[in-house]
């Protein structure tokens, strides 16, 4: 079972879906840079592409800030495999966009295997001239 701090940590995904294509280029190479940031758990990145006042609501309803999924993103015996996002709703404003959908988790946490399906929201904001992720919203989708 995937631990807590894991799932937080996926809250921040990859997205390899080819709507990106279509998102203003700035927004797509910077979505593209946090990805690969996610999936390599590069630190530094990770502090780039991350507002300061950065907020996860992960899965268990528990808000965390940029330093603990930075944290929980580049621990030992962390790592995420590639994915794509499933039924991706992207939407963008002038300094603002939304990348969500659902994906299907598989990685390592702690050593051990996990998978896991979650439904996500990245909130986006230009400041500065530059994009980064302020809000991440996670949710687990219904048992059926």
């Amino acid at each position: 079972m995937i631990s807590r701090t894991a799932l937080a940590s996926l809250a921040l995904l990859l997205w390899a879906c080819p709507a990106a294509a279509a998102l203003p280029a700035d927004l797509a190479a910077a979505v593209k840079g946090y990805d690969e940031a996610q999936i390599h758990g590069d630190r530094a990145a990770l502090e780039r592409w991350l507002a300061d006042d950065y907020v996860l609501v992960n899965s268990t309803a528990e808000r965390e800030t940029k330093a603990q999924l930075i944290a929980d993103d580049t621990a030992p015996g962390f790592k995420l495999d590639p994915y794509l996002v499933r039924e991706p709703v992207e939407r963008v404003w002038r300094d603002g966009a939304v990348m969500a959908g659902v994906v299907d988790l598989r990685g390592v946490d702690g050593g051990k295997p996990f998978a896991a399906t979650i439904h996500f929201a990245d909130i986006w904001a230009k400041r500065h001239g530059r994009w980064q992720v302020v809000f991440t919203q996670v949710t687990r989708p219904k048992a059926k």
